[in-house]
């Protein structure tokens, strides 16, 4: 496999264009429209689509009926289809065409010098600015049928769907126009029957909020159909006598916008964008429902004719033509990051505030060690009470210093729970642990300085014994701390340690999100200024477990020295989780995301001396950390406490979106990255 190919990794390269159209000159129209796709085959596009009529002109009332405008337009399709032999992509072109005795409003397929199928229009408006049935018959009843345009036939109808047989995936439906606005569009029936990148041709004059519409539609139809949708309208030229145009360009992927254009524009424009074929079957692979649906309406799909055609796509690295996040988890717009911080912290208190309330209102327990996930949890806990009306004392929270604390963590344990008005205590461990680690006999005991997996779970361990056991003597529960992403890599200690609680609010949270939701926390002043400066402060420290002692000229204990950087290993998360991603393909996604810190976008607030970059070698070691922790850790996520799904990329939960056998061999994923990703 080709690493660097986007169609090798899965994505194809659409485009959806807009041309000026010269009223009623389909000459003319075949030059824009002929230079428009010989740019997008310049840029490697499989598929380009364009507006309804685009060789006619769509506003030309009555003309659309004359022979010379009709046989102009049959000529400049059998131009178009020569051109084509020496072209990539698959054209989409809309043009009148006579079918029987009348004439048809139809997207016409064109590839490789073979009209390889023509599509009417299904559903005809007639209704205020629109009379359609004037000058067309509607589409839908001619399925299975075919067409003559010149010397060739073609299949004709609705009902057709064209699938390359070299590109695994990219399987093209397309309607025109009011077909996208009836309840039950052409292209969703043809999604259940297997097309993946469902294309609209579109006239639509634009009034005031149409186009917000259009969106609407478009990322519906992507996102209901579990499809790439790509969507051109007319623009500059058509008739301006009663309606005006804004050759408004999209393409929207399950729900996601990936590219739109200028509307409005002087000269043609597109909106180029790779779909996510692999995106698309994996979307469908998962949700059953959508296959189901197919089941209920199985007569009307199997009707459906498939016409194959060989695209041969461009090899090598083309680029990728969208926008990978850095982090998927976290918005890159400070709007959509604020409300998603808003709805994940509110998941959380309101999760909590349940459990407790269905227990008979017991008093939380929860360890607080200054770090970002028992600060997270704690002000998640406070923010419950107050919503409860109870005090913030029945929050008793425990600083547990051991070998390796830090004062400056122990002080914002401290000074943050005196400042929100937990009840707060110190419990030193040391003695029980040197106690324990002499009756296990460890070296340590002894005087020697051996910092082992032993040394380090005698003191997590001895942490959540006494979190149990206060939760016993007080009346209470005991609130987990650890998160999505520590779960993922097994960074928690199993059982009697920081795995296991009454209740876990984090385990829905990666750690890349919760350093935005305490910014989010300090925004909105919940905690007022005294606590805001102390979160404030913990924010800017590095991850760490402090569990082995800092020697003297060496660097402290950092946890993404063992499991990497959170950055990279929340990617992975997001793209084993919800995308299902063979390693590979994360790390090509990886390689586009991180390659360079300076281009793309970053969270707001994201500090920047940890913009970083990671070249292809990081990641591929990285990755293959990821691939042998995630599978041997399996056995601590089956045993997980209870806690509230948080995010839409996914939770660990063996009740929720992830079950997997605890002695499953990663074999196979580790050799997926041994033979696809390069070492440098």
């Amino acid at each position: 496999m080709d690493f660097y190919s986007a169609y090798a990794q899965g994505f194809a390269r659409v485009a959806a264009c807009t041309t000026p159209v010269a009223i009623a000159d389909p000459a003319r129209n075949l030059v824009a429209i002929l230079e428009e796709v010989r740019a997008c085959h310049d840029q490697g596009v499989a598929v380009a689509v364009f507006p309804e009529l685009a060789l006619s002109g769509y506003a030309i009332d009555d003309l659309l009926l004359q022979d010379v405008l009709l046989e102009g337009v049959e000529d400049a399709l059998l131009k178009l289809t020569l051109a084509s032999r020496e072209l990539l992509p698959v054209i989409v072109v809309g043009a009148p065409l006579v079918h029987g005795t009348r004439v048809l409003n139809c997207a016409v397929v064109i590839h490789r010098g073979s009209i390889l199928g023509v599509s009417p229009k299904s559903y005809l408006p007639n209704y205020r600015e629109f009379y359609e049935r004037r000058h067309f018959a509607p589409g839908d009843d001619r399925r299975g049928a075919s067409i003559q345009v010149g010397d060739q036939t073609a299949p004709f109808g609705p009902d057709l769907i064209f699938r390359a047989s070299d590109v695994r995936g990219l399987v093209l439906h397309v309607e025109v126009c009011e077909d996208m606005w009836v309840p039950i569009p052409p292209s969703a029936e043809a999604a259940l029957a297997g097309a993946t990148v469902l294309a609209n041709l579109s006239g639509s004059p634009i009034t005031v909020a149409r186009a917000e519409d259009r969106r609407m539609l478009v990322r519906s139809a992507s996102a209901r159909c579990n499809a790439a949708y790509l969507y051109a309208a007319a623009g500059q030229g058509e008739s301006t006598t009663d309606l005006s145009w804004d050759g408004q360009t999209l393409v929207y992927e399950c729900g996601d916008l990936l590219e739109e254009s200028e509307r409005f524009p002087e000269g043609a424009r597109h909106s180029i964008a790779d779909v996510d074929l692999d995106r698309l079957r994996q979307e469908r692979l998962r949700q059953g429902s959508f296959d189901d649906n197919r089941r209920t309406h199985d007569a009307r799909v199997q009707e459906f004719r498939t016409v194959s055609f060989t695209l041969d796509p461009p090899t090598g690295d083309i680029g990728l033509r969208r926008k990978v996040d850095r982090f998927p988890f976290v918005p890159d717009d400070a709007e959509r990051l604020a409300l998603d911080c808003y709805e994940a912290y509110s998941i959380q208190v309101s999760g909590l505030e349940q459990r407790l309330a269905a227990i008979g209102h017991p008093k939380v327990v929860i360890g607080v060690s200054g770090g970002l996930d028992s600060t997270h949890a704690l002000i998640v806990a406070a923010r419950a009470m107050d919503r409860l009306g109870r005090p913030r004392s029945d929050i008793h929270a425990f600083t547990m210093p051991g070998f390796a604390t830090s004062d400056s963590t122990k002080s914002y344990a401290t000074r943050l729970s005196q400042a929100l008005g937990v009840t707060f205590e110190e419990l030193d461990i040391k003695p029980a642990a040197e106690q324990m680690l002499k009756d296990l006999d460890h070296p340590y005991a002894d005087g020697t300085a051996t910092y082992d997996v032993t040394f380090e779970n005698v003191q997590a361990g001895l942490r959540t014994d006494y979190l149990f056991r206060l939760a016993n003597h007080r009346g209470g529960i005991v609130l987990g701390t650890g998160d999505l992403s520590e779960l993922a890599l097994g960074w928690c200690t199993y059982g009697v340690g920081d795995q296991m609680s009454h209740y876990a609010v984090n385990t829905g949270v990666p750690k890349t999100l919760i350093q935005h939701l305490i910014r989010w926390v300090i925004s909105e002043e919940i905690f007022g200024t005294e606590a805001n400066v102390i979160l404030t402060e913990i924010l800017a420290q590095e991850i760490t477990p402090e569990l082995i002692p800092t020697e003297e000229g060496k660097k402290p204990q950092a946890t993404e020295d063992s499991v990497g950087p959170y950055a990279l290993q929340d990617f992975t998360l997001f793209h084993v989780l919800r995308r299902g991603s063979r390693p590979s393909r994360i790390a090509f996604l990886a390689w586009h995301a991180w390659r360079d810190a300076s281009a793309g976008q970053w969270p707001p607030g994201f500090p920047e001396e940890r913009r970083t970059a990671y070249d292809v070698a990081a990641i591929r070691r990285w990755l293959t950390v990821f691939v042998t922790r995630f599978f041997a850790s399996q056995f601590k996520r089956s045993a997980l406490p209870n806690g509230p799904k948080v995010s839409a990329g996914g939770t660990m939960s063996p009740r929720g979106d992830w079950r997997m056998p605890s002695d499953a061999s990663p074999a196979a994923w580790l050799a997926e990255i041994e033979e696809r990703v390069p070492q440098a």
